[in-house]
């Protein structure tokens, strides 16, 4: 696993009202959900982005209005069209 180190401004954190400790746990998920989103990394490698497993990841992505699923209209059509 890599260690990265990303430098913020001590103001951030009272504002937020959060510890560095948290902003770090809502940035990974935030940053997994981003990329989720747009289908450019899978549900378990998002999960394991966010430092949580599969279930937990879905259930914050909907706890925070999230989609869960992420579907391709033109797929879907082709799915129907298929049968």
């Amino acid at each position: 696993m890599r260690t990265m180190n990303l430098d913020f401004p001590d103001e951030v954190f009272p504002t937020l009202r959060q510890t560095p400790q948290e902003f770090a746990c809502e940035l990974r998920l935030a940053a997994a959900a981003h990329w989720y989103g747009r289908g450019e990394i899978s549900q378990e490698q998002a999960a394991m982005i966010a430092g949580l497993n599969r279930v937990q990841f879905l259930d914050a992505l909907a706890r925070r209005g999230i989609p869960v699923f992420v579907v391709d209209m033109d797929d879907l059509q082709e799915e129907l069209d298929r049968g």
